[in-house]
């Protein structure tokens, strides 16, 4: 079985033939609906239905005896406005637990974009499972058509659905680019023009030395717009782990042009950096003083003839606090 099909779970969505509606405030059941999802609820008719329906090679996946019917939850809000939900879990024949989903929808008028509003279903279901485990499912789309033109006129191949079906195919069948800054060299971010400051910093945001980035980080500011300066100023100060006021004075004299908005922003660094010290300060100064207020209850509790131990559950100290008071 593929790798995809974690913990051996499958889903299976099976929608009657039509058309996307918009989205609707109501929806109102037709006799159609009524009639499907009533049979479709059977798990003698859900097996037949599998068993007719699904391709061998998915069909031979699932132990059908051990269908159970589901409450069907996992559909994005958006798509509850025009699908009927019926969702059966299924143990797989190896043993482990599986699902197949059955989303059902009735309209009996054919869609061109159907593929693409399945895989729309999928995608629900796989966010649904992921909410609750840490692999994709399987997910096995169905369609059950009944229209008035025959044969089903459209491919059910989602990505015929793109004007230009082979390119979307390399696109969506192969690895997504990557772009990966954290193993790119410093000197070739250089080189990357307008994007070279911003892919600079966020590789680097995290460093606790900043001043490291001062060589290289002026040479490429200068090729973007004052606005982009005043965001990347703004990252810097928000996102970075440690940005001290003697980096952005030190960037400041090496852009005269930005020189007063980082010259601003360090004093304010300075100033926050005082409060935050004044702060530490006085909390260490009421520390300082409930330990002496500790000790001295201690040295009377000592002189009450109070052990130890007993003079510790009072006060709270530790063995080395109480040892002050014992020498």
């Amino acid at each position: 079985m593929p790798s995809a099909c974690a913990g051996g779970r499958i889903r299976s969505d099976i929608s009657p033939g039509g058309t996307v509606s918009k989205k609707k405030t109501t929806t109102t059941p037709t006799p159609h609906d009524a009639a499907f999802r009533s049979f479709l609820a059977n798990p003698d008719v859900a097996r037949d239905f599998l068993e007719l329906h699904l391709p061998a090679e998915y069909r031979q996946l699932c132990d059908l005896s051990t269908l159970k019917l589901e409450p069907a939850t996992f559909v994005e809000p958006d798509l509850h406005q025009y699908a009927s939900d019926i969702l059966w879990s299924v143990k797989t024949t190896g043993g482990e637990d599986g699902y197949v989903y059955t989303l059902i929808e009735h309209q009996s008028t054919e869609n061109l974009y159907m593929p693409f509003r399945m895989l729309r279903y999928s995608v629900a279901a796989m966010q649904r499972h992921l909410e609750q485990h840490k692999t994709l499912p399987l997910v096995i789309p169905v369609l059950f058509y009944h229209g008035e033109r025959s044969p089903y006129p459209y491919s059910m191949n989602w990505l015929d659905c793109f004007e230009n079906p082979a390119l979307a195919a390399k696109i969506y069948t192969k690895p997504f680019p990557l772009v990966d800054i954290t193993v790119v060299d410093d000197n070739e971010i250089m080189n990357h023009r307008r994007m070279a400051a911003l892919t600079l910093l966020m590789k680097h945001i995290r460093h606790r030395d900043m001043m490291e980035l001062l060589d290289k980080l002026p040479q490429v500011m200068v090729e973007i717009s004052d606005e982009q300066v005043r965001v990347l100023i703004h990252y810097i100060v928000n996102a970075g782990d440690s940005v001290s006021p003697e980096f952005m004075r030190a960037l400041a004299e090496r852009l005269p042009q930005h020189e007063d908005k980082l010259m601003t922003i360090a004093e304010r660094l300075e100033q926050k950096g005082r409060q935050e010290g004044r702060m530490e300060g006085r909390m260490e100064g009421r520390m300082e003083g409930a330990l002496e207020k500790a000790l001295a209850i201690a040295c009377q509790l000592q002189k009450m003839g109070m052990t130890p131990e007993q003079i510790k559950q009072a006060t709270g100290l530790s063995d080395d606090e109480l040892k002050k008071i014992t020498h």
